[in-house]
């Protein structure tokens, strides 16, 4: 079986043009002892907005792998895929992250409930998971509910793994289940039982994206209570090193943090957490991509800079058009916005440090990073403009994506 590593990152890439800077920074890692696998992920809305295809994320990668000389193993992800656009990424990918969020809540049939909790019923009344002190008290209400809740949802992805697995054929790709653009988080119990019924159902998930408890948003640090994200996040560590073993699960399943960028007040101890129990991590951070091209834009000046100011401009007057589609996953105060008529007269350092994230630092502008996240689709709007400029300053927007990539996430992180 394509077995993923423990230790991965996604590095989604809008525009398709920073795999060897990014390259860079998993280059640094593993001199600095540490080998991280590559993981180029682009959903199909990422597609339709940019007008490129499954077969230009591809293109990409394995040119940024020629180019660089990288000699371990890499992947491309089908992002956030359904069953209606999982075909055009089959023969251009070996990484499907399914998204059954839209699913969680809608009804199974009820001899599938009913079958999912003879498969179950052992566990009514104490459940214990080795590692947590706490145990956990379930009725037989408690796993009919959870039934009603998520078995609908963990039966469409093992229909679109299937799909997959009868073009691709088995052990040809890996499978991440993802779960996490919903409002509620899944608590530990849940997500036992959620293991429960994809093992059940012969899904050979590597990787699994819950909803954590506090606010995932865009490019920004985490919101939200630390302690409280810690107490779940090791007992989700350890109850998929439990589910694993029972219901006949990937030896190397492990969890994958979707809006994963830029959570610099969690990294520490998620490191702390994943080291403690000898576990792997998926983390993703696509949209920092697009944001260090940005920043770099502005730190090149001259023309590069007047189209930065030109994308956040129309960004700015289309804001609500496009933060609809990201609605959960960022939390911007349009007070803390500054109008065109300012950022127009700014200088290209004062763009740069306003948007590039800096814990502390006195002009770091959270609203301001994520609505320019969410802005890429005007950037694509300039097609062949925005393109040329990011190209004619190579040398200066690829040291802000590897150092970003790099300085602020691996080695934070991974404290190295």
């Amino acid at each position: 079986m394509l077995t993923l590593s423990k230790y991965s990152f996604g590095i989604g890439d809008r525009f398709a043009q920073q795999g060897k800077a990014q390259l860079k920074a998993f280059f640094k890692a593993r001199e600095a002892g540490l080998e991280l696998t590559p993981v180029w992920n682009k959903s199909n809305r990422e597609h339709q907005i940019i007008h490129t295809e499954p077969a230009d994320a591809r293109y990409a990668a394995d040119m940024a792998v020629k180019a660089t000389g990288w000699d371990s193993e890499y992947f491309v992800d089908a992002d956030h895929i359904n069953i209606n656009n999982v075909d055009k990424f089959i023969d251009h990918c070996n990484f499907f992250t399914i998204d059954v969020a839209d699913y969680i809540g809608k009804p199974a049939a009820n001899a599938n409930i009913n079958q999912f909790i003879k498969e179950n019923d052992l566990y009514v009344g104490a459940l214990n998971i080795p590692g947590i002190d706490e145990t956990f008290t379930l009725t037989l209400l408690q796993l009919e509910a959870i039934a009603k809740k998520f078995l609908f949802a963990t039966e469409e992805a093992a229909r679109i793994y299937k799909h997959i697995e009868l073009k691709k054929g088995a052990g040809n790709f890996v499978t991440e289940v993802s779960m996490d653009e919903v409002e509620t988080a899944q608590n530990p119990v849940e997500l036992f039982f959620i293991l429960s019924s994809l093992g059940n159902l012969g899904v050979p998930v590597q990787t699994i994206a819950p909803k954590f408890t506090g606010r995932f948003n865009k490019g920004v640090d985490y919101q939200g209570d630390i302690e409280l994200f810690r107490k779940e996040f090791e007992q989700d560590l350890l109850v998929l090193e439990f589910a694993s073993k029972v219901f006949n699960l990937p030896e190397n399943l492990k969890l994958s943090v979707h809006s994963g960028s830029d959570k610099f007040s969690i990294y520490p101890l998620m490191g702390e957490l994943i080291k403690k129990h000898n576990k792997g991590i998926h983390i993703k951070t696509a949209g920092t991509t697009w944001l260090e091209e940005m920043i770099g834009l502005a730190v090149s000046g001259g023309e590069a800079l007047d189209l930065a100011k030109s994308i956040y401009k129309k960004a700015y007057d289309r804001r609500s058009e496009l933060c609809a589609p990201y609605s959960t996953v960022i939390d911007i105060d349009e007070k803390l916005l500054p109008p065109p008529s300012e950022t127009d007269k700014w200088s290209g350092k004062q763009f740069a440090e306003t948007l590039r994230h800096i814990p502390g630092h006195p002009l770091y502008n959270p609203s301001f990073r994520q609505l320019i996240h969410v802005g890429y689709k005007v950037a694509a709007e300039y097609s062949n403009v925005y393109i040329s400029h990011i190209n004619q300053n190579e040398t200066v927007v690829g040291k802000e994506v590897s150092d970003n990539l790099y300085d602020r996430h691996i080695k934070r992180l991974f404290g190295i």
